[in-house]
């Protein structure tokens, strides 16, 4: 500001004084026009809980410290509550004096590196609540290992020294094998197993994993679901970091989700899974609007879709008679494969079996058929590209889809290779057997063994490009009107994934592929983190337009009005769809 500028606000602002937990402001109840700064003692954010959603730390504000711009600049819409720790004295800024220095250059930059750093949970000073964290930051020492023939005896010397309840045993086939307590205990000591046998008569194999990229959230609902009280954290270079335990995790569980989660689970019929899927939308909006960021949402959200799936499958397999369960898998594509889900997300899918189910595909083609019929009167519609699991193309055997993978490695041009390498890429298996989805293997080694197939990845990416308008828009006088996913976010998830492919990764999030990539010769590590940052904040946006149109009945979209964004929103989207094209030229120009 001004020298001046600082004059009329220093005369404008009013000093109050705050008692030890006495509520500065609460932004659940209170639409500000003002901002707060912290002239002494010390103010902490929270969010706001209630019986469904836990209250947590946001922030703490020391002398000289601002809140309640965010607040300001959305009208609201970000909610917490503001609480003096100890005695503070603070001051009332009016918010039509500093609302104009945000919109400024100056005032975007410290939008750019506190609040998207803030949204895209790399925020250092404050971690908070574990919930929306990724499990890697959770792991708390190095991991415990030991070798196949060691004896069980030796195996919990190892364990007690070390002090851990987990001893992990590396396998020959890159796979890891894992003995905990609750196993010493039940597969030793009750079945009258001798100390001295080899532990890997006694390990469970091969052990579930998670990347260090999933939600907290997300993977305590998964260990409570399969029954884990251990689970190992991998990065996607599948090295091991640690291991969690639930008890590491219990802060983050979301009460509300997990028992939507089991009731989906529980349902008996169709009907019965229709009625309790009713309860996704508002999921959506009580996390949202409870303080949970757009990232911790959509993960959590694609969890609930993966659950509704697979009861959809279990519903649909009773009606199949003779139909093997273990020979076959079911994939999630898309958005949902990547746990980016969206409230307006539809459901892609695929189907691969063994070769040995070839008679049975016309079965399985009427199997999936009905699991998008349950899908969609559960309101999860199927790909409107017809992406889904019940068309022929996206439904083969385990060989087959090898083999296609080869051609379109081979010839991306021929058969839509392009295309559907995007949507298989992103794939993962959300049921059944995870041998059968062959397609990642031979993509893990596109950099080395399909060098011109990757570059046509990436010229694939640079294509969509970010804009604030397109021809169309131009076209149709929908110049008002902005596409959030097609002309931002998509951008970001192709380079994103294309990124992921250079370095030996297939299905991750878009994050961890940015992550990942950074520094790999044409992506550089500023433009990765500024992508991360342009993603986070462009996963708000969306996430709290749709949650605001669910609120008011209606269905929700990617398709905002720039006249009702605040004036706030509107920069920083535009900043945002400039940061993108910039990065495009950047990484198209490293490529010459």
């Amino acid at each position: 500001m001004t020298p001046s500028a600082l004059d009329e606000l220093a005369a404008a602002a009013s000093r109050h004084e705050f008692a030890v937990g006495s509520v500065v402001v609460d932004y659940t109840s209170h639409v500000p026009d003002e901002i707060w700064m912290v002239c002494s003692g010390q103010v902490t954010l929270l969010h706001t809980g209630d019986d469904q959603i836990a209250a947590g730390q946001i922030d703490t504000i020391s002398t000289g410290g601002i809140f309640g711009f965010f607040p300001l600049l959305t009208d609201g819409d970000v909610q917490f509550k503001a609480q003096a720790t100890e005695p503070s004295t603070l001051l009332r800024l009016p918010g039509e004096l500093v609302r104009p220095v945000f919109a400024q250059p100056s005032g975007l930059s410290f939008l750019a590196s506190s609040a998207w750093g803030t949204m895209s949970g790399k925020r250092s000073a404050v971690e908070g609540p574990a919930s929306r964290r990724p499990v890697g930051d959770l792991v708390r020492a190095e991991p415990v290992f030991t070798t196949p023939d060691t004896s069980v005896r030796d195996a919990v010397k190892h364990m007690t020294a070390n002090h851990s309840s987990y001893v992990l045993i590396p396998l020959s086939d890159g796979e890891y094998g894992i003995f905990t307590d609750r196993d010493l205990r039940t597969r030793v000591v009750a079945a009258g197993v001798g100390v001295d046998v080899p532990i890997r008569v006694v390990m469970s194999a091969p052990a579930h994993y998670v990347t260090a990229d999933r939600l907290a959230s997300t993977v305590l609902m998964d260990m409570l679901e399969i029954g884990l009280r251990h689970m190992p954290v991998l990065t996607q270079h599948r090295q091991v970091l640690g291991v969690v335990e639930d008890a590491d995790l219990l802060a983050a569980s979301t009460r509300q989700s997990f028992l939507l989660r089991r009731s989906i689970g529980l349902a008996t019929d169709a009907a019965e899974l229709q009625a309790v899927s009713t309860g996704i939308a508002d999921l959506a909006v009580d996390l949202f609007r409870g303080g949970t960021d757009a990232s911790a949402t959509s993960g959590i959200l694609s969890v609930v879709i993966d659950s509704v799936v697979r009861r959809a499958l279990e519903l649909s397999l009773a009606t199949s008679v003779g139909l093997p369960r273990s020979k076959f898998a079911w994939l999630s594509l898309g958005s949902i494969a990547r746990r980016e889900a969206m409230p307006s997300s539809d459901v892609d899918s695929a189907l691969s079996w063994a070769d040995e189910l070839a008679p049975e595909k016309g079965r399985l083609l009427r199997l999936a058929g009905r699991v998008h019929t349950i899908l969609d009167a559960c309101g999860l519609p199927a790909d409107s590209n017809g992406a889904i699991a019940s068309k022929p193309r996206f439904a083969r055997s385990a060989s087959e889809w090898a083999r296609a993978t080869e051609e379109w490695l081979d010839d991306p041009l021929k058969d839509r290779g392009l295309v559907m390498s995007s949507l298989l890429v992103d794939g993962r298996v959300v049921w059944g057997d995870v041998a059968q989805h062959t397609v990642p293997a031979a993509y893990r080694r596109m950099r080395t063994d399909h060098p011109n197939a990757l570059r046509l990845q990436l010229l694939n990416a640079l294509s969509d490009k970010a804009r604030m308008r397109s021809l169309r828009d131009v076209l149709s006088r929908r110049g008002g009107t902005f596409d959030l996913k097609a002309h931002a976010v998509t951008p970001i998830v192709n380079l994103a994934r294309w990124g992921g492919l250079t370095v030996g990764i297939a299905s991750a999030s878009t994050p961890a592929r940015l992550e990942a990539a950074a520094g790999n010769g044409l992506l550089t590590e500023p433009d990765a983190k500024t992508l991360n940052e342009v993603f986070a904040l462009l996963q708000t946006l969306r996430m709290a337009h749709q949650v605001a149109q669910i609120a008011d009945g209606h269905p929700p979209g990617d398709i905002v009005t720039m006249s009702e964004l605040s004036p706030i929103n509107r920069s920083l989207l535009a900043d945002g769809v400039r940061e993108i094209a910039a990065v495009q030229r950047r990484v198209s120009n490293n490529t010459r």
